[in-house]
């Protein structure tokens, strides 16, 4: 049985990743570049030190650095306060700490942005441990954020599930030696989304098979 559950947040609990998006864009425009929104969406899920590099091979460190912070200054001063909740996500939260399991929430973003999540969430009383960006030295797909968790939960790697929505959380998962369960509220394919034990719509639909699922077997 699995002891934690590991939940990314943006994409998975929160409906954030078309602000993202829009947030890359502005900070590609304002530095010259300019990417489809499928070449954008197609890295959401990274952190900015990996996402940039992505999209803009041996752009130089300290440039990357610049396009993530503007990145981030301008998804907080322009966008969160739009992101909703996933219809369930909280329930999920609560649903999988009533099963006697730890609830961690394990993100790419930043600690600022971690606790704005909890107070939309509601979910201080819910949540066991966090990790953010600002806790490891590489963001997904490096399996950095996910082997963090764990140690904060104070768990093994077999004993933890990742709940994620892109294939970097996959990726992560796997390369920490954890398993993971996918949702399609990240808008990925679920060719994408390979490694997974199994794939749900969205959240709600993980909590109504809540019994039936890896997160409860």
């Amino acid at each position: 049985m699995k002891s934690a559950i590991l939940f990314d947040i943006d994409g998975t609990l929160v409906d954030s990743n078309e602000y993202h998006i829009q947030a890359w864009d502005e900070v590609f425009r304002e530095a010259g570049h300019v990417f489809s929104r499928e070449d954008l969406h197609r890295h959401i899920g990274k952190g900015g030190d990996t996402y940039v590099p992505s999209l803009l091979p041996g752009v130089e460190p300290e440039k990357q650095e610049e396009m993530a912070d503007r990145h981030g200054r301008l998804y907080k001063a322009r966008y969160i306060d739009q992101v909703k909740p996933f219809r369930g996500a909280r329930d999920l939260l609560l649903r999988t700490r009533d099963s006697a399991r730890k609830v961690v929430l394990a993100s790419s973003a930043s600690q600022e942005e971690l606790e704005h999540y909890l107070e939309l969430l509601d979910a201080h009383e819910i949540v066991d441990a966090t990790t953010s960006k600002d806790d490891v030295a590489h963001s997904k797909p490096c399996p950095d954020i996910f082997r963090t968790a764990v140690n904060k939960a104070g768990v093994a790697p077999e004993a933890a599930l990742v709940v994620g929505d892109t294939p970097f959380d996959m990726e992560a998962a796997g390369r920490a030696g954890i398993a993971s369960v996918a949702v399609r509220s990240g808008k990925f394919r679920d060719e994408d989304l390979k490694g997974s034990l199994a794939i749900y719509d969205d959240v709600a639909a993980l909590l109504s098979g809540f019994e039936a699922s890896p997160l409860a077997n």
